[in-house]
């Protein structure tokens, strides 16, 4: 079988604004010190464990994301683009390119990559990401890669698996989003892993669990790939639902790893200290600043200096022609601050 490593790269990432905007989605913001994209990252990842890459993306990000492709000079000519007309969610975007690999490679394995993730222990990924891969190949599971969790974590979904004794294990069942009481009770049991949006599975399994679960996304992807329909035409009107739910939840035979790998989902400006550490009093800084206080979390991409005097637990950010500042604990709420801009004429530019 044919391995190929299918990168999730349409998102907007709203609750990393001013970083992540409109026109330079989170997947082409450099977190970290190293100056590479979280989209970089996830190429170099995705050629780690498949011989084939292709990035699902949005068609007005195509052109920023061939460019970050041209950056990775020692990969760039076995990568292939997927533009969504609109987006969908993740259960029409991982369909279609499932569709479209399976026309030229009916046999391909696919590993389904999100653009927006950090993994500091590639290596250990890459190892448990071909234990899983083998066992879908060898068994025609659904294979996922499970967190082992390292807080109780609310922004999460939970894999509840019945032991984590064995390399590859059956997936109980997917578990939203808990509350902070139920999140320390899943990290406490020991059988509770992170969901991080990997998944491995044959893209015929794919395409068969869709005709069952999904038939106006299967059908659509299908003729799409087959040049029968016009994306233009059908694509903006399929459901827009999440993989997880249209899928996974519903979905038998489902196995995962656990996998300590230094992962982290980049989803708010609170996931930034497992990026860049924190200081002796809590602080994490990206960035030139200069911070007296604690628990704060401050990112300037420009080389502006940010001087925080006093202040504790705040997000600080510069970024562009704009200037964020909220408490860590209303990180989450950042998303609502641009649906307000966006509303206003007179700010709708800053989105």
């Amino acid at each position: 079988m044919t391995r190929h490593a299918v990168i999730l790269a349409g998102g907007s990432g709203t609750r990393l604004w001013p970083a992540s905007r409109k026109a330079r989605p989170k997947q082409f913001v450099a977190f970290g010190s190293g100056g590479e994209s979280l989209l970089a990252s996830a190429i170099r990842r995705g050629a780690l464990i498949a011989d084939h890459i292709t990035i699902v993306t949005a068609r007005d990000q195509v052109s920023a994301t061939q460019q970050v492709i041209e950056s990775l000079h020692d990969l760039e000519s076995g990568i292939d683009v997927i533009a969504e007309v609109t987006g969908r969610n993740t259960a029409a975007a991982i369909g279609l390119a499932a569709a479209m690999i399976s026309h030229a490679d009916p046999d391909a394995t696919l590993a389904i990559l999100p653009a927006d993730q950090r993994i500091a222990d590639e290596a250990g990924f890459a190892l448990a990401a071909r234990a899983v891969i083998a066992e879908v190949e060898r068994t025609d599971a659904i294979g996922t890669l499970g967190i082992v969790p390292t807080r109780p974590e609310t922004g999460f979904g939970y894999l509840e698996v019945g032991s984590t004794g064995e390399l590859v294990v059956p997936v109980l069942r997917f578990v939203e989003k808990p509350d902070r009481a139920t999140a320390e009770r899943y990290v406490a049991a020991g059988t509770y892993l992170w969901n991080a949006g990997i998944f491995f599975v044959t893209a015929k399994r794919l395409l068969a669990e869709l005709d069952v679960h999904l038939a106006i996304t299967a059908e659509a992807v299908r003729a799409i790939a087959a040049g029968t329909a016009r994306a233009d035409d059908v694509y903006p009107t399929l459901p827009s639902i999440s993989i997880d739910h249209a899928v996974m939840e519903r979905a038998g035979r489902v196995v995962t790893m656990a996998a300590a790998v230094g992962w982290d989902d980049i989803g708010s400006w609170v996931a930034l200290p497992a990026v860049t550490g924190t200081d002796a009093r809590d602080n994490a800084i990206a960035g030139p600043a200069l911070v007296d206080g604690s628990g704060n979390i401050t990112y300037s991409d420009d080389g502006t200096v940010i001087v925080a005097v006093g202040v504790s637990d705040l997000v600080i950010v510069k970024s562009g022609d704009a200037i964020l500042v909220v408490p860590k604990a209303q990180a989450q709420d950042v998303r609502g601050i641009v649906d307000a801009l966006a509303a206003r004429d007179d700010l709708k530019r800053y989105t």
